[in-house]
This record gives structure tokens, sequence and C-alpha cells, in this order.
């Protein structure tokens, strides 16, 4: 069995240092790097891309919506035209920093990400923005989401993300993090989590559910203050277990 494990980095901005992105750029398989509009500067945007590509990581845009203060967490009112135009503007951004102007995927951000995947005009213009920048590169998506529906739909290449260090409702979506029980942050628990839905293809819901999903490539998210030692748990578990850690 073989899962590429992402991380949400380069989320630094400024003066303001967020994440350990120098060490799990070690432990990963691809990043999604922030492009400006929720977090990100191109200091932080050069130094990420320069860092990821010496260790021979897979460098994604990770393009959110224009809200600097709340970290692209907050649902903004968009047309699909903005969207696909805001996309395409971050994409190219972070292009801009890549060898021979290459990315390896893209993956968007926080609230647009959320929207997204149950929104399929919203999904499709994020699939459109990219298809136009490069039809050859691949979005990561929730699995079973409509992000994933509407990459199928215009042959967009996809892959079918999971979350280790987040919780799943009954219909695939992932808890809102107004929730407590949101964020799992215990190493050993976000281990066993993701080890159930790459062996299974399954995830267990908060209420008990079991929901079906395919497992392409496991996010855990920079900004967690336990990332770094998630991210170290969670190579050793699946290794042991025999699951190659490769790009997607």
């Amino acid at each position: 069995m073989k899962i590429d494990l992402n991380s949400d980095l380069g989320e630094s901005f400024g003066r303001y240092q967020l994440g350990k992105d120098s060490e799990v750029i070690k432990l990963v398989t691809s990043v999604n790097v922030a492009c400006g509009f929720h977090a990100s500067d191109p200091d932080v945007m050069a130094k990420t891309v320069a860092a990821a590509q010496a260790a021979s990581v897979g460098v994604g845009a990770h393009p959110g919506y224009p809200d600097l203060q709340g970290f692209g967490r907050r649902q903004m009112k968009l047309t699909p035209l903005e969207v696909k135009h805001l996309v395409m503007y971050q994409i190219g951004a972070l292009q801009a920093f890549t060898k021979d102007h290459k990315l390896h995927h893209v993956k968007p951000h926080g609230a647009l990400y959320n929207m997204a995947a149950k929104d399929h005009a919203l999904a499709l213009a994020i699939c459109q923005g990219i298809q136009q920048v490069d039809p050859q590169l691949p979005i990561y998506g929730l699995a079973g989401s409509e992000l994933i529906k509407a990459a199928q739909e215009i042959s967009l290449p996809y892959a079918q993300e999971v979350f280790g260090d987040r919780n799943y409702l009954a219909d695939g979506s992932l808890v809102p993090r107004s929730q407590a029980n949101a964020v799992i942050t215990d190493p050993q628990k976000v281990a066993a989590h993701v080890l159930e839905m790459v062996k299974t293809h399954a995830v267990t819901a908060i209420d008990g559910t079991k929901v079906k999903l395919q497992a392409d490539s496991v996010c855990v998210h920079g900004d967690n203050q336990a990332a770094l030692a998630i991210v170290a748990y969670l190579r050793k578990a699946l290794t042991q277990v025999k699951i190659t850690l490769q790009t997607f």
C-alpha cells in the first residue's frame, strides 16, 4: 500500500512565525504552501518552496480567501468567476518561486475548501481556475466531496484527501472548528485514525457512523501545535505496517 502524506505550510507572515516548517518538510511527501491571501508573504513563500524542493517534496499551491486576519477560515460570498480568478492568481504567484514554474498540485485552504466540498458551483470554479493555468495540475480535495466530483466532471486530475488530525461528521465532512472535538492532537489517536482510513477505506464519524472514502493523500495541518510530533509518529506508524509514503 502507498499513501501521500501532506501538510499545510508556509503560513508565517512577516515577523509572525507559525509552525515548524523546516522540520515537518523532512517528514512529509508533499506540502501545500500558502500563497499570500490567507497567510504567508513573498519571503515566506520563497523560503518554503526552496526548502521543499531541496527535500524533493511535492510543492502545491494552497489558495484561500483574502482574509489574513481570519486565516482564511471565515466564509466569504464571492461569485464563481471571482473564485476562479483568485485561485488562478494565487497559483501564478507560487509558480514564480518554483523551479521551471512547475507545481505538483493545488489544494484550496480553509473556508474555501470546506465550502467547495459541498457547493458544486464553487468547486467547479476552483477546478476551472486550476485547469486554465495547467490542465495537468491535480487538485487535492476532500474525499468524496463536490471538489472531487467537479474535477471528474472536467477531467482534471485529482487526489482524494483525508485528514489525520480532524474528526468527521456522518456526511463525510469535517467537524467544524467551532466545535471542541474538531481537532485531534494526540499522535497515537491520529495514527489510529489514519490507519483506519487507509486500510479499511472508511472513517468512523463522531456519531459512530462508518463513512466510506478513498484515501490518496493524508493531511496533517502545520498550524496544529502538535504537528511535528504527529507527523513523526504517523510516519513511523505507517511504515511499521508496510505502508509506503510516496508523493501522489
